[in-house]
């Protein structure tokens, strides 16, 4: 673990000479600052008596759901966290406890170390919880690089196209003047995502079958399917982003792009969080032009899964019934990332 204070892990025979002194100031008002996926600072108040005395501090760092277990801590319980008594705020960083977007629970002890090695310790400062960040540009810009690995060679393609059930279609004509609406992306994929239960877009796809060329007619969400010219949704009027990379425990893999109309507040929201790709050159998703023409390819090896973040009027294009099956073994609607994977996952969290 990398850190401004060299923690080290302890185990229980380590703290069997843990003794008691309470002269030793108990920590108060914690307070924990520039959280990442990955890192927090902490910080609290002390008493100055016997503050000089300190040499370490002991920290306590559970994930939420584990909180209870500290009704049962005592003074001689291990702590899962040393750190040397340095000046605060302390950052904790880099431990392969953290997760990306995880709630969490502290707790800080102060101790001083004996000449023979044992500790006289504090009482236990009150319990704090925090929740750590999404994933940032740069974890991002490392997923990104990862996928550009297996993408593949670009196939041409040339409608977007969107599965649903009959009814879906049939509501979104019904109660929304036949447009279909944005709604909050799920959890599938990277747990870091900053997109995940906060982007509000409409999912596409744009695959096409090797042999035809052609949209698959098998799919996983629906025998209904909407199909809209490539141009209509991705032209020099939109921005290109990159939004997740993963795989759910198989060999082929799933990247998540963005596709937001320039200005647009799914825009603005992509800015702030995703890397931007050149829509004329990168991995995945191109749109060229070609003797005025605008010509579009999509990555071979990955399976693009395209969020457009504004509403889509299904006058744009054309529903009809597909001939193939409905596969819901490949459905990714809040399917979980295998954190196994060392194709798709990198070392900051899953």
């Amino acid at each position: 673990m990398c850190c401004d204070s060299d923690f080290v892990a302890r185990n229980k025979s380590q703290d069997s000479g843990i003794a008691e002194m309470e002269e030793l100031p108990v920590p108060h008002n914690i307070k924990i600052s520039n959280i990442t996926c990955d890192s927090f600072k902490i910080s609290w108040e002390m008493d100055s008596k016997s503050k000089d005395r300190i040499t370490h501090y002991f920290i306590d760092l559970n994930k939420k759901e584990n909180k209870n277990s500290n009704k049962f801590k005592h003074k001689d319980v291990p702590t899962k966290l040393v750190a040397k008594a340095v000046p605060l705020p302390m950052t904790v960083r880099g431990h392969w406890f953290l997760s990306p977007r995880t709630e969490y629970t502290v707790a800080v002890q102060t101790a001083s170390k004996q000449v023979d090695g044992d500790y006289v310790v504090s009482e236990w400062s009150e319990i704090i919880e925090f929740c750590t960040a999404d994933y940032s540009k740069v974890h991002l810009t490392q997923l990104l690089e990862k996928a550009e690995v297996i993408a593949g060679r670009m196939l041409k393609f040339s409608v977007f196209y969107r599965n649903q059930h009959k009814e879906y279609f049939d509501y979104v004509r019904e109660h929304h003047g036949n447009a279909m609406q944005p709604s909050v992306k799920d959890n599938s994929g990277s747990h870091g995502s900053p997109i995940s239960g906060k982007l509000e877009g409409i999912f596409f796809s744009c695959s096409t079958e090797f042999n035809t060329g052609k949209p698959p007619q098998d799919s996983p969400y629906g025998r209904y399917r909407f199909e809209i010219a490539a141009e209509k949704l991705f032209n020099p009027n939109t921005n290109l982003y990159f939004g997740d990379f993963y795989c759910m425990y198989t060999a082929y893999h799933y990247v998540i792009l963005v596709i937001a109309p320039v200005g647009s507040p799914g825009d603005e929201f992509c800015k702030q969080r995703l890397p931007q790709l050149n829509s004329k050159d990168n991995k995945f998703l191109t749109c060229t032009e070609e003797d005025g023409v605008l010509v579009y390819h999509h990555a071979q090896d990955v399976i693009l899964e395209v969020i457009y973040t504004d509403p889509v009027d299904l006058s744009l294009g054309t529903v009809a019934e597909i001939t193939g099956h409905q596969l819901m073994s490949l459905s990714t609607a809040n399917a979980k990332k295998d954190p196994s994977c060392k194709t798709c996952n990198i070392s900051v969290g899953r």
